[in-house]
């Protein structure tokens, strides 16, 4: 069997981006909106810095604006809902992103249902969720987006296909369950109880992997042909004694088995980020009574 097709995560995200910045050009040029995004970062995480540095590159390569704000590790968590009822308040903030994880004080619960739904461009708030689940609109979270977006980009339709969500989280799984559903999939979800998984994986037409798992995903464990979304990342010892960032996958197995595979780095990453922008002009739109643009 030949090798997978690699669905380029950099690429699908590239062009997105440029879409997102032509709807921003044009909200700019004919209604002098600029769309805001405000990051909110506690303490001095490294990973937390990076991502926070590259959310703010993105920001300003889209003509989005980008709102930095830097707060104590050691702040309390009344404090920081404080913070974030500002930013609700504030304007010229259209979206509002809490850097996950929290310090161990603070309830990242708490701080999720303080933002303002029609500022939530993470998509976590309670009230996206129900709506993500109910079929109406709101903001879904950006990485099962970004990863739906590159399910499409390799099926024109995805109506019937067998799906299967490796892994449950709130940030992944639950809500990429509920997009792969709305698409008309037959979904089926497998976590740390699940007897069996592996059997269940080899039946699926579409297999998502985020658990987080470094390479857990091996070429037995995929039915040949099928799509595979590789969510995972993780720093794993390479033979030269350097680290090697991997997913959840094992890569180079299952490209021998797989249809089309994402890579990582190079895959999801990007379209998170890219999604993130996106939520970010619906946003803008959205407060302001303008209809959703098509990106």
């Amino acid at each position: 069997m030949e090798q997978a097709r690699i669905i380029d995560g950099s690429v699908i995200a590239a062009g997105l981006r440029q879409r997102i910045a032509a709807v921003a050009a044009r909200l700019r040029d004919e209604a002098a909106i600029t769309p805001g995004l405000a990051t909110v970062l506690v303490g001095d995480n490294a990973a937390s810095q990076v991502y926070i540095r590259a959310k703010g590159r993105a920001c300003a390569g889209s003509g989005l604006a980008a709102f930095d704000i830097r707060l104590p590790a050691d702040i309390s968590q009344a404090d920081l809902v404080a913070e974030v009822a500002k930013l609700n308040g504030e304007d010229a903030v259209d979206g509002i992103l809490v850097q996950l994880p929290l310090p161990q004080h603070i309830d990242p619960d708490k701080v999720i249902n303080a933002v303002d739904p029609s500022k939530d461009v993470d998509g976590f708030h309670p009230a996206n969720i129900g709506r993500l689940w109910s079929g109406a609109a709101g903001f879904v979270p950006c990485t099962p987006q970004g990863c739906l977006m590159m399910l499409r980009t390799v099926h024109q339709e995805l109506r019937g296909a067998a799906a299967v969500v490796l892994g449950r989280s709130n940030i992944v799984g639950k809500p990429m369950a509920a997009l792969l559903l709305a698409a008309d999939c037959t979904v089926t979800m497998v976590h740390s109880r699940t007897r069996d998984a592996a059997a269940i994986c080899r039946r699926a037409d579409i297999l998502i992997a985020a658990t987080g798992r470094p390479r857990m995903v091996k070429a037995d464990w995929v039915k040949p042909g099928a799509t595979v979304i590789d969510v995972g990342i993780a720093a794993v010892p390479a033979t030269d004694g350097e680290s090697r960032i991997v997913g959840d996958v094992d890569f180079a197995a299952v490209s021998a088995v797989a249809g089309a595979i994402s890579p990582v780095p190079g895959g999801v990453g990007p379209m998170t980020i890219a999604c993130l922008l996106r939520n970010t002009v619906l946003a803008a739109c959205r407060r302001r009574g303008l209809p959703d643009p098509d990106f």
